[in-house]
């Protein structure tokens, strides 16, 4: 005969009580594994797709022509922006209110388009930037070129939902709840 007094030392002698404490204790790294490989995927489609976003629209660029850009915000570079803005949207990415937002000029043959609305996470922004002038040198035949290209970035805000699993787990306790992801596309220009 057993003479546990203590309740959890005899859940703990019993088989099937072991297993539920043993359960009990197990859960919470289950969930922030599982939380953690679905939010690391999440990330990663994300910037799969930022990134095709991102060579379409210095494939298009590479293919306008560049007799307009010396209008404070060129058609071309507004196609650029379009375009984007459109794939964000149809491929179910919160745009931020990108496709209403207007261009900064830069100089340099840069436009920058910023968008922190429209449920982008607090205090973050997405930033597109076409770069309709940009160079890059390569060599042919010993000699060195500059191709003008057009450089597309993207910087998202990224909102982790990792953090949510973490301060339920250890109250008090903070993990980045959002960072940017970044990508860019460089493609010659045609013209």
């Amino acid at each position: 005969m057993r003479s546990l007094s203590f309740p959890a030392a005899r859940i703990a002698s019993d088989t099937e009580g072991s297993q539920l404490l043993e359960f009990a204790v197990a859960l919470p790294l289950l969930v922030v594994f599982i939380v953690g490989i679905f939010d690391f995927g999440n990330a990663f489609d994300l910037k799969q797709k930022l990134n095709n976003a991102a060579r379409d629209g210095a494939r298009l660029g590479a293919s306008l022509p560049t007799s307009d850009l010396t209008v404070t915000t060129p058609p071309s570079v507004d196609a650029i922006h379009t375009l984007i803005a459109n794939y964000l949207n149809s491929e179910q990415i919160n745009d931020c209110g990108l496709a209403g937002n207007g261009a900064v000029a830069q100089g340099n043959l840069t436009w920058t388009f910023t968008a922190s609305g429209n449920g982008c996470p607090s205090g973050a922004q997405l930033t597109l930037t076409v770069a309709r002038g940009y160079s890059f040198p390569v060599t042919i035949n010993g000699n060195v070129v500059h191709v003008l290209s057009t450089h597309v970035t993207i910087s998202y805000p990224y909102k982790w939902q990792f953090n949510n699993v973490i301060t339920l787990l250890v109250p008090g306790a903070n993990y980045a709840g959002v960072t940017q992801i970044l990508t860019d596309a460089i493609v010659p220009n045609q013209d």
